[in-house]
């Protein structure tokens, strides 16, 4: 770090981090190489779960064109032990280890048990209200759970529910779906714009909740994610009472990002009119860039989806990697594609076949791919003179 930090760290277990968490995106973005810099750095590296046989090759062969759902799966889950190493390895002690699983993968509690028994430090779930990730994780006391919500309505349930089970998160992300990339965390697209979703109100709201369970407000770190991309920002939120905020496209397009370098430029050079919503295969909201596939796609939505039908044999990838998926489950309200093999064209740079998630705001150096070290330095300390968002 070039600039000395200006913010105060905060505390997940017994690990002193810098106030930035790197979220996870899948599939493949968030691997190793990205979440163990940051940690090396300090702070909190998010792998995401999602499909990383994608970085290795020798696992990609042994998939071959199977569509057998145990073989890939159990494939899947040797690519997650393997990232979670490495990452470990990279960050040498140092910052924290988060896997990010989705509740709407269909195999994410096998995720939550992989990730748990390879070393992770903390694991994040959002995608669906992760009410039983208690029971998930019950055999690994030591490791940190942090659900992803996005109203304060959302939290208090799930607080309560998980005070029956005697247990509570270890921090929580909210993510406010107004500005946050990839699947967000409301059911209607005209729903992100909703004011129960700003940062202050959610905030005021899940510290009512604290003290009307007589849980210290300390207790749960608070942790806003979704359009933040300066300094100042930062520390407003911390004023209002986070401990950290959670970052993910300007660190999807860092040097030390796993994605393709031309994955990095499409997030880097998008301009507002390039990026838009639209209902995603789960049935969610979901923000992307407007690539070549995506314009095509849009064009074809309601009339792929005037045609949806249940049919198995419609899942592209063999993974039926999704718990509800429109595609395969013939919901006419969903998108109608297959998610996996569309993220995956994006993680090589495929702009013409990908889905390039991404946030809706603009990058702290503008379309400049620059290292992870610079990108945490201007967010605690105001420093690195070209940010430029």
């Amino acid at each position: 770090m070039t600039t000395a930090i200006t913010l105060p760290a905060w505390t997940l277990r017994d690990r002193r981090l810098l106030p930035i968490v790197q979220g996870g995106m899948g599939v493949g973005i968030s691997a190793h190489r990205l979440a163990g810099t940051v940690a090396a750095l300090g702070a909190l590296g998010t792998i995401s779960s999602v499909d990383l046989r994608h970085h290795h090759p020798d696992l990609l062969a042994r998939a071959g064109a199977s569509r057998d759902r145990a073989t890939l799966d159990q494939i899947n889950l040797i690519a997650l032990d393997r990232e979670i190493r490495m990452a470990l390895d990279l960050a040498g002690g140092r910052g924290a280890i988060a896997v990010n699983v989705m509740k709407a993968v269909a195999a994410h509690a096998a995720y939550v048990r992989q990730s748990c028994e390879s070393g992770a430090h903390a694991i994040v779930m959002g995608a669906g209200l992760p009410l039983d990730l208690p029971d998930m994780t019950r055999d690994f006391p030591g490791v940190a759970l942090i659900p992803i919500l996005s109203d304060a309505r959302g939290v208090s349930i799930l607080l309560k529910k998980w005070l029956r089970k005697q247990r509570l998160p270890d921090a929580i992300v909210i993510e406010h779906p107004r500005y946050a990339g990839g699947h967000l965390g409301a059911t209607r697209i005209e729903d992100i714009g909703d004011p129960r979703f700003d940062f202050k109100p959610v905030l005021e709201g899940i510290f009512h909740t604290l003290r009307e369970l007589g849980i210290e407000r300390e207790r749960i770190p608070l942790i806003p994610a979704g359009g933040i991309n300066s300094h100042e920002q930062v520390r407003e939120l911390l004023a209002m009472g986070a401990a950290a905020v959670q970052i993910g496209t300007p660190f999807a397009v860092t040097i030390e990002g796993d994605a393709d370098l031309e994955f990095k430029r499409v997030l880097a050079e998008a301009r507002p009119d390039d990026i838009v919503t639209f209902m995603s295969v789960a049935g969610l909201p979901a923000r992307a860039v407007l690539t070549p596939w995506l314009r095509n796609y849009l064009r074809r939505e309601k009339a792929l989806q005037s045609h949806a039908k249940a049919d198995a044999r419609r899942c592209v990838s063999g993974l039926s990697c999704l718990t509800v998926c429109g595609l395969r489950d013939g919901i006419a309200g969903a998108g109608q594609f297959c998610i996996d093999t569309r993220l995956a064209y994006a993680l090589k740079g495929d702009v013409k076949k990908g889905l390039f998630f991404r946030g809706s705001e603009s990058l702290p150096f503008g379309d400049a791919i620059r290292p992870v070290a610079d990108l945490l330095d201007y967010l605690t300390s105001g420093g690195t003179a070209a940010a430029c968002h």
